[in-house]
């Protein structure tokens, strides 16, 4: 039950810093909802009994600017500063035909200046998910996730980008039931990101 409860106190301190960042960007006349992007690819993974799991999922990501609440703690970043809301649909091929859907909050932190047509970033979150595949990992299809990357996006417009990722996905049920062996996944994720 503790982790359960890091996890959705996590959740509600990013959703809070996206609610003060939404009021901070009105104040300063800045545009808070920054971009959409649209990202798909393949994940890989292995279960005990089970064998291979693949996963191939469609991601959308709405970004929302953190620097207008990072301004008040009277700091200036000049790299990418933002939070996101990810839903998620994945189709599952292994080790049979299923569906994940799910909804994640993640905090993405570039490492050049926004400006950059190369912006290399970290990103990482937690979230909720839900699995039809039976496995003898878990104890049900409601689960949660965490997840940590790299990522790169080059603008080859001024406000069009190409993103790839790289993604380490943790999924359990956070000890809400037994068993509770947890999956884990590797991604790689590529599309477009719109700036406005």
């Amino acid at each position: 039950m503790k982790k359960i409860g890091n996890i959705f106190f996590s959740i509600l301190i990013l959703a809070g810093s996206l609610l003060s960042a939404e009021a901070l960007a009105q104040e300063e006349s800045q545009k808070n909802f920054e971009g959409v992007e649209f990202l798909t690819g393949f994940g890989w993974g292995k279960l005990k009994l089970q064998g291979d799991y693949h996963v191939y999922p469609l991601v959308v990501d709405f970004d929302f600017n953190l620097k207008p609440m990072i301004k008040k703690l009277n700091l200036s970043p000049r790299p990418l500063w933002q939070f996101q809301i990810e839903p998620f649909i994945s189709y599952v091929d292994r080790p049979s035909s299923d569906l994940e859907t799910g909804l994640s909050f993640m905090l993405k932190i570039g490492v050049l200046p926004q400006t950059s047509r190369f912006q290399p970033f970290l990103i990482g979150g937690a979230g909720l998910i839900y699995i039809t595949e039976h496995t003898y990992e878990e104890a049900g299809e409601f689960n949660f996730i965490e997840q940590a990357g790299i990522g790169l996006h080059y603008f080859f417009t001024h406000d069009t980008a190409f993103t790839v990722q790289g993604r380490y996905r943790h999924l359990s049920n956070a000890d809400t039931g037994y068993p509770n062996r947890g999956i884990n996944n590797q991604f790689i994720l590529t599309g477009i990101s719109k700036r406005f």
